[in-house]
This record gives structure tokens, C-alpha cells and sequence, in this order.
């Protein structure tokens, strides 16, 4: 139900339908709903409610087993023996006799009770770290979900950036264009200088086309991993970009990544300690068990077919109990333990060299992003200064061609240089926040993402 109400809201708050206005997603908002409704992450929370069932029916062969029993039989023909004739007074012969009676009915019932089975306590505490398992693996889900969704936000905002950019870039042509015209019109110049212009303009608004197509691309792969229909719409907050320029100003402190925090790291050794009790299992095949037992049963015999009532063929009914405890020793199984065993404790030698290369990795991640966001925040700043400055040489190159002071490959020049300085620089932003997703990730601090 909670689920039900946060995709209600949340779909109205993004006017996911035409006839609602469209609202600003934010990151935040883009994050509890995928959490809300990304299918990998249902089907995860399907195994964690799976595990708590697993263990349940584990726990069950630990408690008291009783089954109940019926039978009808009709002894088509029943088996007969040679006696002694003597029994019967005829010593020098024998006689074929019968024993049974045609019809038995036996109603009963068998409780048992397991009293020493290291199997089974072994078991059960195997089922209870299957289930934090299982729970560290709808964590590790969460936490993906989150990385993903963070990632293609940032990859969209910053095309977002790019197609406002190159609109500032195709409506300064489009004006420049018009002078151009009018002054060709007047004969003050050249048609080629006019063909160039629109040479140039033509290709901005390819480029725009072709980031108009990259931002439907990204917008439709951030739906699908928040599970968001596609014909869904939303927009993007255009001050998000400012805020990560705002912040790679700052000064970013770097904490020592704890491997204890990462759930890659938890889950393997979960694993490990998984491997242990499934070792520790395999050794309990070795000791005795030791159960309680108890029966109960009541019979019938008769010679009529269900037992029809007939005072010169009455059904004999009695009852039968018994109690005891039953032990089952194991001997040998021609070396198959053993073989369980040495194959429990190749897998935890396994486990171990996976550990170690986890954690080489995550630190080496860690010490990328850390490199990256380093590298990024001098390219912001570099790039910062370049745009302002492209942007002063624009200006000024544009004044100077509208007095004749300057050619048109300068201006053109000018035009190119401030374009590429501000998508490398939206570029840098870019890198930056991925760079910063890496570092938040490497400390297990995902989930911060969402306040």
C-alpha cells in the first residue's frame, strides 16, 4: 500500500499524464521512485521474502513429525503353510492351512521427534544466514538501482546543458545570418561570406538534432530504470548544473573507504560464512542421530467384504501402540562425505581469493574517483575561465566584423572555439559528479543520496 501511494504521488507530481503540467523531477524524486518501482529490485525483495520461507522450512525438522495412516486390503488369496497333522489329531499326515483372514483395515498414526541431529541445527543456522543474505542482496539491489539512476540524471542534465548551449550558439548565427543578408543585400558583402554562415548554422542545428536525439535516448533509459512508463514525461530542474559547479568550488574532503561498508564486500562474506556451515553440515553426516518415536494404530480383520456386520461373522477390531527411540549410526558410504567435504573446502579457498580480488578492486575504484575528482576540479576551473574568455573573444570578434575590423573566418573561428569550450566545460561537470557518484559509492553512502 505504501508502495501503491509514494508511485501515485509521484506520478502526479511528474504529470506522467498530458493533462497534468509538467513538473521540475528531481534528483531525489527520480530515486525513491525507481526504488518504488524498478522491477529488478521487486523481484530481489521476492527472494528476500523467499529466504524467510526457506527458513521456516527448515526450522520444521526440528519440531515434532506426525503423519497419519490408512489401509484397506483384500488378500485375493492368502498364503497358506503345511502343519503338522499331529496338531490335529492325524499324526501320520500333514495339512495345508491358511492363516489370515480376507479383509484388514488398519487406521494409525506416527509422531516423531528428532532429539540429536547435528545435521538439522547446523541446518538452521545456515537458514538464518541464508536470510541476511538474501537481505543484503535486496541492499545491494537498492543501491544499484540508486548508482544507475544517479548516473543517467547527470548524463542527462549535462545533454540538457548542451542543447541550451548550442541554442545560444544557433540564435547568434541566426542573427548573424540576417546582418550578413542585409548587408550582401546592400553590397557591402560577399555571397560566400553569407554561405559560409549558413554552412555553419546548418551544422549547429545538426548538432542540436543530434543531441535532441541523445537526450530522448537517456530520457527513456532513466524511465526504464525507474520503471517509469515511457510515455510518461517529466523535465529537469535546469539549477542542478549550477549547483555541481557551486560544489566542485568547494573543498572535498576524502574519509578512509571501510570495506565493512560496502555490500559487495558484505555478501561475499556472508557467502563465506554460508560455505562454512554447508562444511560444517557436510562433517554433521558423520555423527549419529538419535530420535523419538511413537505409534499408534487400529486394526481390523474380517472375512466380509467392508466388514458387513453378521452375528456369525463378526469384524475383529483391536489396537496396537508402541513407543521407542531410534538411533542411526553411519559407518561408510564409500568416501562420499569425505569427497563433500574437500569440495566445502576448495570453494572456501575460492571464496577467499574472490575476497581478496574484491578488495583490490574497490580500493583501486576508490582511488581512481578520488584521481578523477582531483583532475576534474582543476578542468572545471581551466574551463570555466576558457568559456568566460571564449565568450569575451566572441563578443568582440562579432563587433569588430559588424565594423569591419575583422574577417569572417575569425568570427566563425571565435563562434567554433566558444562551442567547444562549453561543452568541454559541461563535459567536466560531468566527469566531476560521476566521478563524485564513485567516491559516495566506494563509502557505501549511496542511500545519502536520497535526503
Amino acid at each position: 500500500m505504501k508502495r501503491l501511494k509514494l508511485t501515485l504521488i509521484l506520478l502526479v507530481g511528474i504529470g506522467v499524464y498530458n493533462g497534468y503540467a509538467q513538473a521540475q523531477l528531481t534528483l531525489q524524486e527520480a530515486l525513491k521512485f525507481a526504488l518504488a518501482n524498478n522491477k529488478q529490485l521487486a523481484r530481489t525483495k521476492m527472494d528476500e521474502e523467499m529466504g524467510k520461507y526457506k527458513t521456516q522450512e527448515v526450522r520444521s525438522q526440528a519440531l515434532p513429525q506426525l503423519n497419519g495412516n490408512a489401509s484397506y486390503t483384500d488378500n485375493l488369496m492368502l498364503q497358506k503353510s503345511l502343519l503338522p497333522g499331529a496338531i490335529f489329531g492325524k499324526p501320520d499326515s500333514s495339512i495345508l492351512v491358511a492363516f489370515g483372514v480376507k479383509y484388514n483395515a488398519t487406521v494409525g498414526a506416527e509422531l516423531s521427534q528428532q532429539i540429536f541431529n547435528q545435521a538439522v541445527f547446523t541446518g538452521l543456522k545456515a537458514a538464518k544466514s541464508g536470510e541476511e543474505y538474501y537481505r543484503l542482496q535486496t541492499e545491494q539491489s537498492t543501491e544499484t538501482v540508486i548508482y544507475n539512476v544517479s548516473q543517467l540524471y547527470y548524463q542527462l542534465l549535462v545533454t540538457q546543458e548542451k542543447i541550451i548551449s548550442i541554442n545560444s550558439n544557433i540564435e547568434k548565427l541566426t542573427e548573424l545570418v540576417t546582418a550578413t543578408k542585409s548587408q550582401f543585400d546592400n553590397g557591402l558583402a560577399k555571397k560566400i561570406d553569407l554561405d559560409r554562415i549558413r554552412v555553419n548554422l546548418t551544422n549547429n542545428l545538426t548538432q542540436r538534432t543530434q543531441l535532441q536525439n541523445q537526450y530522448a535516448t537517456q530520457t527513456n533509459n532513466l524511465k526504464k530504470v525507474m520503471g517509469m512508463p515511457l510515455q510518461s514525461t517529466f523535465l529537469l530542474p535546469p539549477a542542478s548544473l549550477k549547483e555541481i559547479e557551486n560544489k566542485a568550488a568547494g573543498v572535498l574532503q576524502y574519509d578512509d573507504m571501510n570495506l565493512s561498508n560496502r555490500t559487495e564486500y558484505k555478501l561475499l562474506k556472508k557467502q563465506e560464512e554460508l560455505q562454512q556451515l554447508q562444511k560444517k553440515a557436510y562433517l554433521a553426516e558423520y555423527y549419529p542421530s538419535l530420535s523419538l518415536f511413537g505409534r499408534y494404530s487400529y486394526n481390523g480383520m474380517s472375512q466380509q467384504f467392508a466388514f458387513q456386520k453378521d452375528p456369525s461373522n463378526s469384524t475383529s477390531w483391536y489396537g496396537a501402540a508402541a513407543i521407542g527411540v531410534s538411533l542411526k549410526i553411519p559407518i561408510f558410504d564409500g568416501f562420499g562425505r569425505r569427497s563433500k567435504v574437500n569440495q566445502a573446502n576448495v570453494t572456501l579457498r575460492q571464496l577467499n581469493k574472490q575476497l581478496e580480488d574484491t578488495e583490490l578492486s574497490l580500493n583501486t575504484d576508490y582511488e581512481n574517483a578520488k584521481l578523477m575528482v582531483r583532475s576534474n576540479l582543476s578542468t572545471i576551473t581551466t574551463q570555466k575561465e576558457n568559456v568566460d574568455l571564449a565568450n569575451e573573444v566572441f563578443y568582440s570578434t562579432q563587433n569588430n566584423y559588424k565594423l569591419g575590423l575583422a574577417g569572417l573566418t575569425d568570427l566563425l573561428n571565435a563562434e567554433t572555439s566558444l562551442t567547444d569550450a562549453q561543452n568541454s566545460y559541461n563535459e567536466a561537470l560531468l566527469q566531476y559528479k560521476l566521478a563524485e557518484l564513485e567516491i559516495i559509492k566506494s563509502k557505501g553512502s549511496l542511500k545519502d543520496l536520497l535526503n
